[in-house]
């Protein structure tokens, strides 16, 4: 038998995580979150003002058109449509993306040469827009709590010093400040899955998911790791498993109007 004073602070704790549970979009995956979904938009906006202030957009009318017009045929089909979407181009050579919760999407030009076309950039925010819906942020943040047993969530704030670079890390932001704390293999091999099904169903032809991670890996040097697949599975390991994935993602494909298949080349 436990102490009472053990028992009694086991309860709340216990009912406070059933209460914390959600499904997680396409895979129906339960998860267990502790932030306040307000906080966590909150929280995404707040990183998404304090790295785009720092960065140069890029100017190129062409580009930004493109970037937009994919980033925001993918948020239509998400699970998030109604979100305050926003899509910035940055002129840098970091080859990487992100989507901060609440719809604050952020491309690199430097992923674009890999990227090839519309359909390769699809892939990327697809899978970057996936982790965003499915919170995964959120869910590495509750896990941070409950390891450091603070489960008063609201004192959670980016003003403070001692929380910011944690924050950014567990939103996906942190490899900006030389701490990226790595999603889960589940979490990346969901983001995966659910980025696939939303290229198909914004009517890119998900065949090119393979070919442009297949790119990606190529273009690197052999002791060379991309930011962008830093704290991701191996290039070999990620490709067999969208292969797995893609019949399931042809049939999204081919419920979708219109077809774009790969879309306009970035070259």
């Amino acid at each position: 038998m436990w102490p009472n004073k053990i028992r009694l602070a086991v309860i709340p704790l216990s009912l406070l995580l059933v209460l914390s549970c959600v499904t997680t979009p396409v895979t129906n995956r339960e998860a267990l979150i502790l932030i306040p979904y307000e906080q966590e938009l909150s929280l995404g906006k707040q990183a998404f003002k304090e790295l785009t202030e720092k960065e140069k957009e890029s100017a190129d009318p062409r580009l930004n058109e493109l970037v937009r017009k994919v980033a925001r045929r993918i948020a239509a089909v998400s699970d998030m449509p109604d979100l305050e979407w926003e899509f910035k181009l940055i002129d840098s050579p970091v080859q990487n993306a992100f989507c901060a919760p609440g719809g604050k999407v952020v491309v690199y030009t430097g992923i674009l040469p890999p990227a090839a076309n519309e359909a390769g950039l699809a892939a990327i925010l697809g899978h970057e827009v996936a982790h965003a819906i499915a919170r995964h942020g959120a869910q590495r943040m509750s896990q941070q709590l409950i390891l450091t047993g603070i489960l008063a969530t609201a004192a959670i704030s980016l003003e403070n010093d001692k929380d910011h670079d944690l924050i950014m890390a567990t939103l996906g932001l942190g490899a900006t400040y030389g701490a990226a704390l790595p999603f889960s293999r589940m979490n990346e091999s969901e983001a995966d899955e659910i980025g696939l099904v939303y290229m198909a169903r914004a009517g890119y032809d998900p065949n090119e998911a393979v070919n442009f991670w297949k790119r990606f890996a190529a273009q690197k040097g052999p002791d060379q790791t991309a930011e962008f697949l830093s704290t991701h599975p191996s290039d070999e390991t990620r490709i067999k498993d969208l292969q797995k994935l893609i019949p399931n993602a042809i049939k999204e494909y081919d419920k979708s109007m219109p077809q774009y298949g790969l879309g306009e080349s970035f070259r």
